[in-house]
């Protein structure tokens, strides 16, 4: 393929599969804490990170990324223990790592607001080597929290009090998860764009609730969704040369308005043969939810 000729692309393509697979994965948490935006607000924190990264002339990834971390852990922490409410603690971290992004790249030598472009809205041929091999590292750490501790982050995500009774470490798994969400911020910017990474957590994850009804099914589901308008978007800016961060979150929307479509059927069928006493006509439509285990563990 000729695409594949052309090394930049080569890493464009690898990063944005390494997006499709994280972001969904953390954003499956975060639908089910009823933090669906609060990638949004990370994405304007590491902002200022990305402006410090080019003051301090140092990784804006990297620096993103610890901006961010420090930003999700305040975020719990104003959760936890002061007055203002989540959503005023969302604010703040929306306007405040805007503006201090808009600031530090200003002030950074031969600055302008031409080089953040790249990282609000993405860009596939800035996509360097240190990139990938840094998403590459922030990916396999998102992956491990995801999948390894799938069945305590479900839980707490569920219902905080049944978990904390459980014995599970609730206050620190809601940093753990805020920590993950920050990272898969950092590693999805240079594809997506920060100003477009919470649409790749959030919409695939409602898709894939369009068709099934276990976590483990919405989760896989998910992912393929995301990997796919990843691929897919990548593929599209490159030979219509077209953002590509915008044409991934366009991707995202058509296949959950196509998910939908496709469900709302298979729903009157499933509503029909309840009501009529017996089961849905196929077997396979019969998901089992996600429910909690008899050891405190949650059945996925």
């Amino acid at each position: 393929m000729e695409i594949l000729d052309y090394a930049f692309m080569q890493r464009a393509l690898l990063a944005a599969v390494l997006v499709g697979i994280t972001a969904p994965a953390v954003g499956i948490y975060l639908v089910q804490r009823r933090q669906a935006l609060m990638g949004d607000g990370i994405g304007h924190v590491a902002m200022t990170g990305v402006g410090l990264g080019f003051l301090l002339s140092a990784s804006p990834v990297w620096m993103a990324t610890l901006v961010s971390v420090l930003g999700a852990v305040l975020m719990e922490l104003i959760r936890w223990y002061g007055r203002t409410r989540g959503d005023i603690a969302l604010a703040m971290l929306f306007y405040g790592g805007m503006a201090g992004g808009v600031l530090f790249i200003n002030l950074a030598p031969g600055g302008s607001n031409a080089n953040l472009t790249s990282y609000l809205f993405g860009s596939l041929s800035t996509v360097s080597e240190s990139d990938v091999t840094a998403i590459c590292l922030l990916a396999a750490f998102v992956v491990l929290v995801a999948l390894g501790l799938r069945r305590q982050l479900f839980a707490v995500s569920q219902d905080e009090e049944f978990a904390r009774v459980t014995g599970l470490p609730v206050r620190a798994l809601n940093l753990l998860t805020a920590v993950t969400a920050a990272v898969t911020v950092t590693v999805a910017m240079r594809v997506v764009g920060l100003l477009l990474v919470s649409a790749l957590m959030v919409v695939p994850v409602a898709a894939a609730q369009q068709l099934s009804r276990s976590f483990a099914a919405t989760f896989a589901v998910a992912v393929a969704i995301g990997v796919t308008v990843t691929i897919g978007g990548t593929v599209t800016s490159y030979y219509q040369d077209v953002p590509p961060g915008a044409t991934i979150v366009l991707l995202t929307i058509a296949a959950f308005l196509l998910l939908t479509a496709l469900a709302a059927p298979l729903a009157r069928r499933r509503a029909r043969a309840l009501a009529a006493g017996g089961p849905p006509a196929d077997p396979a439509e019969c998901a089992i939810p996600a429910t909690r285990a008899p050891d405190g563990g949650v059945g996925v």
